[in-house]
C-alpha cells in the first residue's frame, strides 16, 4: 500500500483573515459609540452627587439647628468650624455652598440657589415659617447625560 502524501498547512488562508477583520469591524462599529463619549455620564454622576451632598448638608444643618435650639427665623450653627446662617432651622440660600462644600465642576449661584453641572440644574428653596427647605431638580440628566 502506498501512503498518501499529507499536505502541510502553512498558516491562515486569505478568506479566514478577511473574515476575522470583518468580524472585528462589526464589533468595533457597535462598541465604539457606546464608549466614545463618557463625558455626559460623568457630568450626570457629578450632578447627582452634588444634589445628594446638598440634601445631606440640608439635613445635617437642620439636625445641628435642632440640637442647638436655633430653629427661629434666623440663627447660625457651625459645621467643622464653618458658620452656617439659618432660616427657620435650615441653611440660608447663600450658605448652602459652604454646608455642602461644593467644588470642581459644580457651579452654585448663591443668589438664585441653583446647583448647575453641565446642562443639569437643581434649585434650592429656602425654608419659610410654614414649610421646610427643599431641593428640586429643574433640569435633570436625560439618558445619563447633562
Amino acid at each position: 500500500m502506498k501512503a498518501m502524501p499529507t499536505k502541510k498547512e502553512q498558516g491562515f488562508t486569505l478568506i479566514e483573515l478577511v473574515m476575522v477583520i470583518v468580524i472585528l469591524g462589526i464589533l468595533a462599529a457597535f462598541a465604539l459609540p457606546r464608549f466614545a463619549d463618557l463625558g455626559g455620564n460623568a457630568r450626570a454622576a457629578v450632578f447627582e452627587g452634588a444634589v445628594g451632598a446638598a440634601r445631606s448638608a440640608n439635613g445635617i444643618v437642620h439636625s445641628a439647628a435642632l440640637a442647638s435650639g436655633a430653629t427661629g427665623a434666623t440663627g447660625s450653627v457651625s459645621l467643622e468650624g464653618t458658620p452656617i446662617n439659618l432660616v427657620y432651622g435650615y441653611p440660608a440660600v447663600a450658605d448652602l455652598d459652604d454646608a455642602a462644600q461644593f467644588d470642581g465642576d459644580i457651579a452654585y449661584d448663591a443668589s438664585a440657589g441653583t446647583i448647575t453641572v453641565g446642562s443639569c440644574v437643581a434649585t434650592y428653596t429656602e425654608a419659610t415659617a410654614a414649610a421646610a427647605s427643599g431641593i428640586a431638580i429643574t433640569t435633570g440628566p436625560a439618558s445619563g447625560e447633562c
